[in-house]
């Protein structure tokens, strides 16, 4: 099964190595119902709401013990650890290709109500999500790092290269700029990122990527 590829931006290294299990992976995937999740991801809750389904890539690793319900889109190489709760009933959630959310964070949206359209939670692609963080319904350009323990309320954006530090509160429509990074509760202008937090935020995507497919590959056996 061949992997899909994001398009290339000029700047942007996408020079990301896929872990020796992806083949074996794909051959396994091609032989089995994509809606089978016991089998795709044994131990992890997915499960459809209201006739909406979530879609997961075949190249993304959800692990046991993760609930996935309704209307979430999971993209290439994106990952979501142990514990995480992604729940898309009364809006989606879209997680891009190669981010990743770690153990026990929480995603949650805004649902519609007379005044507004609501908040759907979306991460862009190469997004790190620290342990124990929780979005609602809030949104994420690529390359955005949220914090462990952060929380990112309604309405909230973090822009391309964002950083909420660990332990923040970012309060409802609140922005966060391109590189900036805020901290506190509730969160406010620190500095901007330089560009060893930026290298180190790239590693922490490359890492969290080949990982996953290490888990993926223990749980294959």
């Amino acid at each position: 099964m061949a992997t899909p590829r994001a398009a290339r931006r000029p700047g942007v290294d996408r020079r990301l190595r896929l872990h020796p299990a992806l083949p074996r992976l794909g051959e396994f995937l091609v032989n089995i119902d994509p809606l089978d999740w016991s089998q795709r991801f044994p131990g992890a809750t997915i499960m459809a709401f209201e006739g909406k389904v979530p879609h997961i890539d075949a190249t993304a690793f959800v692990a046991p013990g993760a609930r996935i319900i309704g209307d979430v889109t999971i993209g290439p190489q994106a990952s979501v650890w142990y514990n995480c709760v992604l729940r898309g009933d009364i809006h989606r959630i879209e997680v891009g290709a190669r981010s990743n959310v770690q153990d026990g964070s929480v995603f949650h949206v805004e649902g519609p109500r007379p005044d507004t359209a609501g908040e759907p939670t979306i991460i862009g692609e190469d997004c790190v999500i620290g342990h124990m963080a929780v979005v609602h319904g809030a949104q994420l350009e690529n390359r955005a790092f949220v914090g462990m323990g952060a929380i990112a309320m309604d309405g909230a954006r973090i822009a391309e290269g964002g950083m909420l530090g660990a332990g923040a509160l970012l309060s409802p429509g609140k922005q966060i700029g391109p590189g900036e990074i805020w901290i506190g509760r509730p969160a406010r202008y620190y500095r901007t990122q330089d560009e060893a937090q930026v290298a180190k935020i790239r590693f922490q995507t490359e890492r969290y990527c080949s990982l996953a497919q290490r888990h993926l590959a223990e749980l294959r056996k």
